[in-house]
């Protein structure tokens, strides 16, 4: 695969990452852990370099399958983990947590369940509103001077509580989502991350699995799996959305694709520092992502997309409000 620098100062990494929380969390049933670890084993082979993992996937178990699965390439990739949700002794998450000495816990306990000296980036999961996000920072910046830590990142975090964070410790990338069904992100925080020169990391870039076509108002959710509690995956939304696979359908029949790679390459053609991390616990959807690199847009053409999806109105909220608020997604 081609490569891509995250940010102005940031590592250099494959042009897609693989998002590997599904591997253990929040779509269903755990797949066979084995299974997982050869996955990941392949997506190296294929060119991967970038892994996403966190404590709060599982929890914890996540990060120790991740580790235990790129233990033998350790030189050859950049694995991200997270911070900043609090857990009871089930495994529930009980709110935020970004106090300094917890995210120096977090930072131990992970660095052992990744099998690393260094984490290679840190994200602040969600912002903690009850502690000033100089502290995080300042916690972030004392790991990178301990060599613990090399690069610090944060995720779905407002264009303000980016710029006070990086003016204490300068921030690599921010992990949010972004996709052809939720482009909030362009109005305010693309431009900033340009500004900064901070690197951008699209998590759901497939919306989920629902911009794929495999899905729609007659699919059926494992009980475990978290869309159930969506508003946007409700079977009347889906069945409104459709317009929208419909729309990526035609476009991709056009560039011999398929609606995933179309999604995925118009991601990667919005701004070179973006990198998109899709989820998958299946080999042949894998592949089928790797293609996107290949799909290319005119800037005629990207002009023509963006027309069209102007004329789709998406029905439904991303999350409900308490998901909003707490989710580790």
């Amino acid at each position: 695969m081609k490569k891509r620098r995250l940010g102005k100062n940031g590592p250099e990494v494959s042009t897609l990452g693989l998002g590997c929380m599904g591997m253990s969390h929040a779509y269903s049933q755990a797949p066979d852990r084995r299974q997982m670890i050869a996955l990941v084993r392949k997506a190296i082979e294929r060119g991967i370099t970038f892994f996403d993992t966190a404590e709060a996937y599982g929890p914890y178990i996540n990060e120790a399958l991740v580790g235990e699965a790129l233990a033998p390439f350790r030189d050859q990739v950049v694995i991200a983990t997270k911070f900043g949700f609090a857990f009871n002794a089930s495994g529930a998450q009980t709110g935020t947590d970004s106090r300094p000495e917890h995210i120096r816990q977090v930072a131990e306990a992970s660095l052992t369940r990744l099998r690393v000296e260094a984490i290679d980036l840190f994200y602040q999961h969600r912002v903690d509103p009850s502690v000033p996000i100089e502290d995080v920072a300042g916690a972030v910046k004392d790991l990178i001077a301990q060599g613990k830590v090399k690069h610090f990142g944060m995720s779905e975090a407002g264009v303000q509580t980016i710029r006070r964070a990086h003016a204490v410790q300068p921030v690599t990338a921010l992990q949010s989502e972004y996709s052809l069904w939720w482009r909030r992100p362009e109005a305010e925080v693309l431009p900033t991350l340009e500004e900064l020169g901070i690197g951008f990391v699209p998590f759901s870039p497939l919306g989920r699995g629902f911009l794929t076509g495999a899905i729609d108002e007659n699919t059926t959710f494992d009980k475990s799996d978290f869309r159930n509690n969506v508003p946007r995956f409700t079977a009347e939304n889906r069945k409104a959305n459709r317009v929208l696979v419909d729309l990526l359908q035609t476009l991709a029949r056009q560039k011999n694709a398929t609606p995933a790679q179309l999604a995925l390459a118009w991601l990667l053609a919005q701004k070179p520092w973006i990198v998109p991390i899709p989820g998958t616990t299946k080999e042949h959807r894998l592949l089928e992502n790797l293609g996107a690199e290949t799909v290319t847009f005119s800037s005629v053409e990207l002009g023509e997309i963006d027309a069209a999806l102007a004329q789709i109105a998406v029905q439904g909220a991303r999350y409900t409000e308490t998901l909003e608020r707490a989710t580790g997604l």
